[in-house]
């Protein structure tokens, strides 16, 4: 991907990346390098580990995550994310928003050159 597509990738995921965190702790509990890992799977590959932490506390501060430490043999004890009830509604809202706005950012630049529906006049 180049630099400029990079920038751009960023850019939009820095309003969606909370529901992908709230998604995926949704799915199970989770700790910060598997989140960032679950990310990386799925394709978003612009989203670096370090980036996810302010985002947990942030997600955590608001009431949507909670966090527990469990102790891991022969390393620190690991920090793991579940989703709260308000993370779950917080999510349930931004899948509907993201339906919508996806569904229609698709229909207007997903669109053919040759399209005779172009929204665009020449």
């Amino acid at each position: 991907m180049s630099a400029d597509n990079e920038a751009r990738a960023s850019r939009l995921m820095r309003g969606i990346l909370d529901a992908c965190l709230l998604a995926l702790t949704s799915e199970r509990d989770r700790y910060g390098y598997e989140l960032a890992a679950a990310l990386h799977d799925a394709g978003l590959l612009t989203v670096k580990e370090g980036s996810i932490y302010p985002l947990l506390s942030r997600l955590e501060r608001r009431g949507l995550l909670e966090s527990y430490r469990t102790p891991a043999t022969g390393a620190p004890p690991r920090r793991y994310y579940r989703i709260t009830a308000a993370g779950q509604r917080e999510l349930a809202s931004a899948r509907t928003v993201w339906r919508e706005v996806a569904g229609g950012v698709d229909a207007t630049i997903g669109r053919s050159e040759h399209d005779p529906e172009d929204i665009t006049h020449g």
